[in-house]
C-alpha cells in the first residue's frame, strides 16, 4: 500500500518519535514488574549505553522493551511499501547499535536483558 502522506509530511512524523517515552511498552512491563512482585528497578539511566528503559543498578541488570518495527523483529517484520531502502538500512543500523550497545554493557559488567514489545502484550493476555 503506497504512502498516502508526502515525502515531508512523513519526515516531519517520523522526526518526532523520540526514543524516550515509549508508554505502551514500558507501562506494560512496570505492570509485569507490579503484578509479579519485581522490586529494585529504576527507569533507565540515560547515562549507560543504549540507555536502557530500565535497570536494576544492584544487581547491575539493563532491561530494554524493543519495539517490533524499530528493532527489526524477525516475527513481525515489515517495511513500509515506499522508501524501502531507506527503511531496511535503517532498521539493520538499528539493530547493529543494539548489539554494540550490549557488548559495552556487558563489558562493564551488565546483565541485559530484551523484551520485544509482542512478547510484553502476550505476557499481558496470560
Amino acid at each position: 500500500m503506497a504512502d498516502k502522506l508526502t515525502r515531508k509530511q512523513r519526515s516531519k512524523i517520523m522526526r518526532a518519535v523520540k526514543s524516550r517515552g515509549n508508554t505502551s511498552t514500558e507501562l506494560a512491563l512496570i505492570k509485569i514488574f507490579r503484578e509479579q512482585g519485581i522490586v529494585g528497578w529504576r527507569r533507565g539511566n540515560r547515562n549507560l549505553s543504549g540507555k536502557p528503559d530500565f535497570i536494576f543498578p544492584k544487581k547491575k541488570i539493563a532491561v530494554f522493551t524493543d519495539g517490533c518495527f524499530w528493532h527489526g523483529c524477525k516475527k513481525c517484520r515489515t517495511i513500509p511499501a515506499t522508501n524501502r531502502v531507506f527503511w531496511r538500512k535503517k532498521i539493520v543500523e538499528n539493530m547493529n547499535r543494539d548489539k554494540k550497545n550490549n557488548q559495552v554493557l556487558k563489558s562493564a559488567g551488565w546483565n541485559v536483558l530484551r523484551f520485544w514489545e509482542h512478547d510484553l502484550k502476550y505476557m499481558l493476555k496470560e
